[in-house]
């Protein structure tokens, strides 16, 4: 729905873009808080922990800049992109023995950590337009990544 949205309403009403960027770290942030939360706790899953605030300090430098500057939002999130993608990444290389599965999120986590590159240098771009739809593509391969991986997980429960 995110990505849908990024690239029809988002991208014609700015207004709508600035809330789906805003959206967009804080979903991460409750996500993994949730994937935490029922395997173990945050303690039990430091990446996750880590990630989950690191996920809710972007919402707010996000929430802060991209009404002013949407470059250096798209900036931001490039670099939360990177970080929670090797956070990500760390959390499926350590749960691989402990639940099966876990291969589209190593593979997302990686993707993550590539896509942050393109969106850095987008966002360090000051004569190319951009908008929430910059960031859609990196989040319909993490949607898929994510369902894939819950598909996997519950067909083998």
């Amino acid at each position: 729905m995110w990505v849908a949205l990024a690239f029809t309403i988002g991208r014609a009403q700015p207004a709508v873009g600035i809330a789906l960027l805003v959206a967009y770290p804080l979903w991460d942030c409750v996500a993994n808080y949730v994937d935490a939360a029922r395997n173990g706790g945050l303690r039990a899953n430091p990446s996750q922990a880590v990630n989950v605030l690191v996920s809710a300090i972007v919402t707010v430098a996000i929430a802060l800049t991209v009404g002013r500057d949407l470059h250096a939002a798209i900036g931001v999130i490039g670099l939360w992109a990177g970080l929670s993608g090797l956070l990500q990444l760390a959390t499926g290389i350590r749960r691989w023995r402990s639940a099966s599965g876990q291969w589209p999120q190593i593979l997302s986590g990686a993707q993550s950590s590539l896509a942050a590159a393109h969106m850095i240098m987008v966002a360090t771009s000051p004569s190319l337009v951009v908008s929430v739809a910059d960031i859609g593509l990196y989040a319909a391969f993490g949607a898929f990544y994510f369902a894939v991986s819950a598909a996997m997980l519950q067909f083998k429960r």
